[in-house]
């Protein structure tokens, strides 16, 4: 018999349904060969201090460091979970063969290892890699099965990240509990938790301490246009107010006029990251809801798996696109002109280098029937995306015109769309305009009048006063862009592409880590902004060691852990660095002399 095990009932259903496994059982189906059953999520963990010796059950700071010779799973305790556990264990027993059919990622892997593990089984083991929930990939899927053995590394990686949590979290937090918590304050560190928040305190500082500067700007409004003073931004009033005074009651020259031509390629594929940002931008929907969103689509078949970190399709999908856009229905007026001809594929969409795991997340182009309004925001941007990824370019003309009154030189720039290409999928929002970050960004979007070089007349010059502004405090669209980049403030697509590597937290875990300093009391939302409480602002305060909270630092560990499945990274290495650095911000917190402490959550 074959036992296939899934990651949840529902997906073990699907399963089922293809395989012909259609007897019901008290956890399992079975038919035709096989039977089909299921965890719920995580049912083991890693076990806990106290499983190892009794004495690490009461928290001292003289039992720290905490680091077992061996770690050990074990089951988590509930009913449910053990009774599930039991049926999965008697199954494994008699098989001749289990397909591990979990998700298909790190978290996946580990999951169905440890059951596997704690299930003692001893028959080969093969593996389910697939990337949608459809009939059709189901199929390809078991015909392709791999040895479980092509996956070591992916365990590897996934376990890694799991004991250097455990080794982190569980000493750091006790440590930092009992030396700064005044026993009334459990204080949580965690490897990726404290970095995040570290992002969220620094600029919280970088708000507080700003000082803004005062500088006036001249321009003058010819023709209905406002053009700005070229020498840019005056220091002192005395100065713009020099420049004004030539220019008032003298005419108004245009120079010169420029026209340049170029292209707006459609913006990239969703990965999990930038599909959680633009629902964050676009409807205020947390990463966490947008994660469980594309989570229930995928479940539904109808977009492919979610938890992915690449915006890119390998090639042996291209020929299946036609199949999925006819599958796009509600989009006939978009997908129509496409299906006509021949598809272009493009290297920003189309690049097999650029997939390891999982390709971009897209529809699958299962007919979607009435979806409750969120899954339909969060669906309809993936198909957008999806079919622009197919149109042209759009085509834009940036014309500049400077003019002149006696010798202060003006500059107004604007923007007109002469083809719009893939803009007639993806639309603005509502309330786009609003969100340009500045007067150059609304500016430069403006389309200009007819200007003709040598004209001239009379003008309306001003000199504003103008003040420096602070950083903006992080939303969570903005956050989750930090937490990919490491802290680097990255808009260019390109630039960020590179930074994944050394991103902190895994695109399916970013929006748990916001979630937690949300619990914790570390954070809290104003409006669409995120705040540091006082706890969180002093708990940054009080670490000094930059290898807890620093995101560039927590980024190297986590490159560390994707070449670890890359197999260009050991394992054992990484443990093995991990324990010390534990071992040494234990020995640096137990010699701190000075009497810190944090306040306890109000």
């Amino acid at each position: 018999m074959i036992v296939c095990i899934a990651e949840k009932p529902s997906v073990a259903r699907d399963i089922a349904r293809v395989l012909g496994a259609n007897q019901a059982h008290d956890g399992y189906m079975e038919g035709n060969g096989y039977q089909v059953t299921w965890t719920f999520g995580h049912l083991c963990t890693l076990k806990e201090p106290h499983d190892y010796t009794p004495m690490w059950k009461a928290w001292a700071l003289s039992r720290l460091p905490m680091i077992p010779p061996r770690f050990g799973i074990k089951l988590i305790d509930d009913k449910g979970v053990a009774k599930q556990f039991h049926i999965i264990e008697t199954l494994m027993q008699k098989a001749d063969r289990i397909v591990n059919c979990g998700d298909a990622g790190q978290e996946g892997e580990l999951i169905q290892r440890w059951v596997m593990q704690l299930a003692r089984a001893k028959c080969p083991v093969s593996r389910l890699w697939i990337s949608s929930l459809t009939e059709e990939s189901i199929k390809e899927g078991f015909s392709t099965l791999k040895d479980q053995s092509e996956y070591q590394s992916l365990y590897e990686a996934g376990l890694s990240r799991a004991i250097g949590d455990w080794l982190l979290g569980m000493n750091a937090t006790r440590l930092y509990t009992l030396k700064y918590g005044q026993n009334r304050q459990v204080l949580s560190i965690g490897r990726v938790q404290t970095p995040t928040l570290a992002l969220i305190v620094n600029r919280y500082w970088e708000i507080q301490n700003f000082k803004p500067e005062a500088y006036w700007v001249l321009s003058t409004i010819y023709r209905g246009t406002t053009f700005t003073a070229t020498k840019g931004k005056y220091g002192t009033v005395l100065e713009g107010e020099q420049d004004l005074q030539k220019i008032v009651g003298k005419e108004f020259t245009v120079t010169d006029i420029s026209e340049k031509k170029g292209k707006e390629a459609p913006p990239r594929l969703f990965d999990l990251t930038s599909l959680q940002v633009e629902c964050n931008r676009k409807y205020g929907f947390s990463a966490d809801l947008t994660l469980k969103l594309i989570q229930t689509l995928y479940e539904k078949k109808l977009t492919t798996y979610p938890r992915v970190d690449t915006t890119y399709l390998s090639d042996d999908i291209y020929p299946k696109c036609p199949k999925i856009l006819q599958g796009l229905p509600a989009y006939a007026a978009l997908t129509t002109p496409l299906l006509g001809a021949k598809l272009p594929k493009s290297k920003r969409v189309f690049d097999s280098s650029k997939v390891t795991d999982h390709h971009a997340i897209i529809p699958t182009g299962v007919v979607a029937g009435a979806l409750p309004p969120q899954e339909a925001a969060v669906y309809d941007e993936v198909c957008r995306h999806f079919i622009a990824a197919f149109y042209p370019d759009c085509q834009i003309s940036t014309t500049t015109v400077l003019g002149k009154v006696e010798e202060v030189e003006f500059k107004a720039t604007g923007k007109q769309i002469l083809q719009p290409g893939w803009r007639v999928v993806i639309k603005p929002a509502k309330n786009e305009d609003e969100k340009k970050e500045s007067d150059k960004e609304r500016d430069e979007e403006r389309v200009l009048p007819h200007f003709v070089k040598g004209e001239h007349g009379p003008h309306e010059p001003s000199l504003a006063e103008k003040w420096t502004s602070p950083p903006k405090p992080y939303t969570e669209a903005t956050l989750l862009r930090a937490m990919e980049t490491a802290g680097k403030g990255v808009e260019d697509e390109s630039l960020r592409e590179a930074l994944k590597e050394n991103g902190i937290g895994r695109p399916s875990t970013r929006a748990a880590i916001i979630e937690t300093l949300f619990k914790r009391h570390y954070i809290v939302k104003q409006r669409k902004s995120l705040a540091p409480t006082e706890t969180g602002i002093e708990l940054i305060g009080l670490i000094h060691e930059e290898l807890l909270k620093s995101a560039e630092l927590t980024g190297i560990w986590e490159k560390k852990l994707r070449e670890i499945e890359q197999h260009k990274y050991d394992a054992a290495q990484f443990i093995a660095e991990l324990k010390q650095m534990v071992a040494d911000i234990v020995r640096e917190v137990m010699n701190d002399s000075s009497n810190r402490r944090v306040p306890a959550t109000r």
